[in-house]
């Protein structure tokens, strides 16, 4: 069934959260293997999906699209494969305190047009990792790549062993629609605008918001010159500057200010 309008979203939504129940009992074991499988698909696929959101969206570029899929992929499992999210992960014995990791239920996933498939199998991953439900709300301008991304990490997911309905999306995302996702869920992971992340925030739900980064940079007499140049060019070059934390701004002082020139030019 094809997610287009509010009815079909909210049974989307229930079969979400009835597989995160399910979910929910696996052994760390279990949640591993299911982590690590859908990791490599996603890697495997990472030049598939790059090509596709370069073409959908026209924006970005082929190349680091790629790059960013294969670091939301085999990077993130690296950063997290070995953290305990089952069971107890802490015992503190003198202060008698004994940290227990359960999953929230299910996540509502905003996920912008400038980034469409790095990070939806980014926070695909690590609600497969927490033992989490999550349901996507794709941009309308990139939302066939998103999709792709999801239903192939789903897809390895369920193969390895998770139920089956565990990650959702919308096939037609509207306003109305995402609204109706951060309603539902039970914690939202925000990617997008300023108005999408107030949105999340203003939803009345947990919410973790990623928008504009505006990022200054500032170059002093202590700075290396060539590196600080260089670095901040292939940052802010780096798939068009689609990533919001490259550097919008650079603030250069007046003693280094002829080097910089220099350095750019």
């Amino acid at each position: 069934m094809k997610v287009t309008n509010v009815e079909e979203l909210l049974i989307r939504m229930q079969e979400v959260r009835e597989a995160q129940k399910e979910f929910s009992t696996y052994t760390q074991e279990q949640v591993d293997t299911i982590f690590k499988t859908a990791a490599i698909a996603g890697n495997t696929a990472r030049i598939s999906l790059a090509k596709m959101a370069a073409e959908e969206t026209g924006m970005g570029v082929v190349e680091d699209k790629v790059i960013k899929n294969h670091y939301a992929s085999e990077y993130i499992y690296n950063a997290y494969k070995n953290t305990k999210t089952c069971g107890v992960i802490e015992r503190d014995i003198a202060n008698g305190i004994t940290k227990i990791a359960e999953p929230v239920g299910v996540i509502a996933a905003i996920v912008p047009t400038t980034n469409p498939t790095s990070t939806a199998i980014f926070k695909a991953l690590l609600a497969l990792k927490s033992r989490n439900g999550i349901v996507f709300a794709p941009h309308p301008r990139a939302k066939n790549c998103t999709i792709a991304a999801a239903k192939i990490v789903l897809d390895a997911a369920v193969k390895a062993g998770a139920p089956k309905g565990i990650i959702g999306w919308i096939d037609e995302p509207s306003v109305e629609l995402s609204g109706i996702v951060m309603k539902e869920a039970d914690l939202i992971l925000a990617t997008g605008g300023p108005g999408m992340v107030k949105a999340a925030y203003s939803s009345g739900k947990p919410a973790v918001g990623v928008g504009a980064g505006n990022t200054p940079a500032i170059i002093d007499e202590t700075s290396d010159i060539q590196m600080a140049v260089s670095s901040i060019l292939i940052s802010k070059t780096f798939d068009n500057g689609m990533i919001c934390a490259s550097e919008q701004s650079v603030i250069v002082l007046a003693d280094v200010y002829e080097q910089v020139k220099k350095r750019v030019y």
